[in-house]
């Protein structure tokens, strides 16, 4: 991958969609990930405003961490770049306590509003400030396996790296001068309060899911890691495609009318 082409690409592009909508610029959640901190960068070579959120929900210290590192390393490389720390804890708290059911039997649905508390901060803030909001999502978690919440972190308005895979999101990112520590981390949703990755939770790296995504070879001669990756990968597809294909519609026939 020619990593200087690719970041001047991208960053032309964010600034032609940013003048035809005509706002002011972009607002990008941290998470103290190499996702979000590439695209926060790229959003500040704009040289539009930039503003950068943390938004901590009994996060652990590591991320908490890297994301404020990655903050204070791009307020001081970028005059157009702001921030803001808001602690949404006691919010997800109070949203708790008003649940329906047993939270310890409903991990995921808690962790997934997590992720959705966070995309109403950042539209109430982006708006506010006319900023659009920027995803950070991947080409594999975006387009292959569908690794993220609807309407969370998938609720954005447009999408600098989704063509990029994660391998390349690295490449990229040390080209432009994302943080080491954020760089060799490894990746993480930051939904959880212990600290599993990614791999923990889908059972695969995410090298094997991007050979998983573009596999179309015979499958009588692959390893068995291999042919367990690739069910992994048509698995999660599978289930999460309601997140990558439009909203269903419901056609009225024409005689109705």
């Amino acid at each position: 991958m020619q990593a200087k082409n690719v970041a001047r690409h991208v960053v032309s592009w964010l600034d032609d969609y940013c003048s035809k909508v005509g706002t002011a610029g972009f607002i990008i959640g941290i998470s103290g990930g190499v996702d979000s901190a590439l695209t926060s960068i790229l959003c500040a070579m704009t040289g539009r405003k930039v503003i950068l959120l943390s938004m901590p929900i009994r996060q652990t210290q590591a991320e908490y961490s890297r994301a404020n590192n990655h903050i204070n390393d791009l307020e001081t490389r970028f005059s157009n770049v702001s921030s803001y720390d808001i602690n949404l804890t006691d919010t997800f708290t109070s949203f708790e306590k008003n649940m329906p059911f047993d939270l310890k039997e409903q991990h995921l649905a808690m962790a997934n509003s997590r992720s959705r508390l966070r995309m109403t901060t950042l539209y109430a803030i982006g708006q506010a400030n006319s900023c659009l909001v920027a995803g950070t999502g991947n080409k594999v978690e975006d387009f292959g396996i569908g690794f993220y919440t609807k309407y969370g972190d998938g609720g954005v308005d447009l999408s600098p790296i989704a063509d990029l895979t994660k391998t390349q999101v690295w490449h990229l990112a040390r080209e432009v001068g994302v943080i080491d520590e954020i760089v060799v981390a490894k990746p993480t949703d930051g939904l959880w309060e212990d600290e599993r990755s990614d791999e923990d939770q889908i059972g695969a790296s995410y090298p094997e899911l991007e050979w998983a995504m573009d596999f179309n070879g015979q499958e009588n001669n692959l390893s068995e890691r291999q042919k367990e990756v690739l069910s992994i990968y048509r698995t999660l597809n599978q289930a999460n495609k309601h997140k990558m294909i439009a909203i269903p519609v419901c056609e009225i026939p024409e005689e109705f009318y």
